[in-house]
């Protein structure tokens, strides 16, 4: 089989990663991929958005299953032009993507399927939403409603930090993505990511990660794509994603099928875990990043197959396999992410840090030159460890980190604090 593989960042790394190990592949693309990317994938310089040139391509080339990585081409529908040519592709349509692609649509939904999740309403206007904060009070949660790469929700200590993130928000600070917000009640407890491919009908979920999403140890600082993550995650155990897959996911695919909108691919869902239970933080329709990195570290079976299956409706014959292993994958920045940073710096030490015995380092901010590799991004590497136990792998992902010659970058020296806090 020909597959390519939509995306450069870490997650697409993984997924190549891991797709590279099927029997059935017989040429394997990316685009536009990265400097790590090239060494497993043939990479082809056709961006994610040019979704003529992505479709052109897999016709002129024979491609026959198509796995799109980020949430913007999903969004944007690149599943249904795909498939309007006959060409095979996981991932939700245009029309199922829409939980990703508006939060003011999935806290609507949730509210028709009693999906539990924080209360909330949505504002276009400035005064009403600034009246609302007022009423609510803090902690409280200000989101962009569409796609903000990650960093559309601001959580807000005070009313005054609130008033502000709701002015900047539909001020313009994520552009047409502010354009109406969601304010919803700050939840407490421990956040998690419950992953399950779904196939319309089905849903088959993963093995529980959990990342760490704001830039500073001991979770400080402002939010980020995600600074590191870690599998499994000892606060969502078998019964607690037993009763996620219940209360949240299930509930989802069959509002989603009535609704007209049947999702196929993989939903991945944020969940809070409280005191009442899971509740669900947001959907997005894709793999998470870094958290697939740790997913598919701990894989143990082919992914191709699984991933067909939810494209085509025939989950329910698929049986995923897991490694007991722990996994653990640290995310190298560039420094001053997630603000102003530098691009073009150069990146060595990464062939030692490959030779640890259970160490890959995925690229995701990555160009090659020359035979070097540079950075071309924020989040640039993730370097992603497995062991016995979660503190073998962090020691092996952080051996890895410091043989990495980038004095231009950074990385939490933390990553996996809340499950080392379980086992001591």
């Amino acid at each position: 089989m020909k597959v390519l593989v939509i995306g450069s960042g870490g997650r697409e790394h993984a997924l190549c990663w891991a797709l590279k190990k099927s029997p059935l592949i017989g040429e394997l693309y990316a685009a536009p991929g990265n400097g790590g990317m090239s060494a497993i994938a043939d990479c082809v310089n056709i961006p994610v958005s040019n979704h003529h040139a992505l479709v052109e391509f897999c016709g002129k080339n024979n491609i026959d299953f198509v796995v799109v990585g980020p949430e913007q081409p999903l969004v944007e529908g690149l599943v249904d032009e795909l498939e309007e040519v006959g060409i095979a592709a996981f991932g939700p349509n245009r029309a199922a993507a829409i939980l990703e692609g508006s939060k003011s649509y999935t806290k609507d939904f949730c509210s028709r399927h009693k999906i539990p999740t924080a209360a909330y309403r949505c504002f276009s206007n400035l005064a009403a939403a600034e009246a609302y904060i007022q009423q609510q009070g803090a902690p409280i949660v200000v989101k962009a409603d569409g796609l903000a790469a990650g960093k559309g929700a601001i959580v807000c200590a005070t009313v005054d930090e609130a008033l502000a993130a709701a002015q900047d928000v539909l001020g313009g600070l994520f552009g047409h993505a502010g354009s109406e917000i969601v304010v919803e009640d700050f939840m407490v407890g421990e956040e998690a990511s419950l992953f399950a491919l779904c196939d319309g009908k089905t849903a088959l979920p993963l093995v529980a990660a959990q990342d760490h999403k704001q830039v500073g140890d001991g979770d400080t600082g402002p939010n980020t794509g995600g600074m590191g993550a870690y599998s499994p995650a000892p606060v969502l155990d078998d019964d607690h994603i037993k009763e996620a897959m219940e209360r949240i996911i299930l509930p989802t695919l069959e509002g989603m099928a009535a609704e007209g909108r049947a999702f196929k691919g993989v939903l991945y869902a944020g969940l809070m875990m409280t005191d009442e239970g899971p509740k669900l933080i947001e959907y997005n329709v894709r793999f998470g990043d870094p958290e697939c990195q740790v997913i598919m570290a701990r894989l143990d079976c082919d992914l191709l197959p699984a991933l067909q299956a939810a494209a085509n409706g025939t989950l329910d014959q698929i049986d995923l396999k897991w490694r007991d292993e722990h996994a653990v994958c640290v995310v190298m920045a560039a420094k001053g992410y997630p603000g102003n940073y530098e691009k073009g710096t150069r990146v060595a030490g990464l062939d030692q840090a490959n030779a640890i015995s259970d160490v890959t380092v995925f690229h995701a901010g990555t160009e090659a030159k020359n035979g070097e590799i540079f950075s071309n991004g924020g989040r640039v590497l993730g370097v992603t460890a497995t062991a016995g136990d979660i503190e073998g792998a962090v020691r092996k992902a952080y051996h890895g980190v410091d043989l990495i010659d980038w004095p231009e970058g950074f990385c939490r020296r933390d990553i996996a604090w809340r499950a080392i806090k379980r086992v001591d």
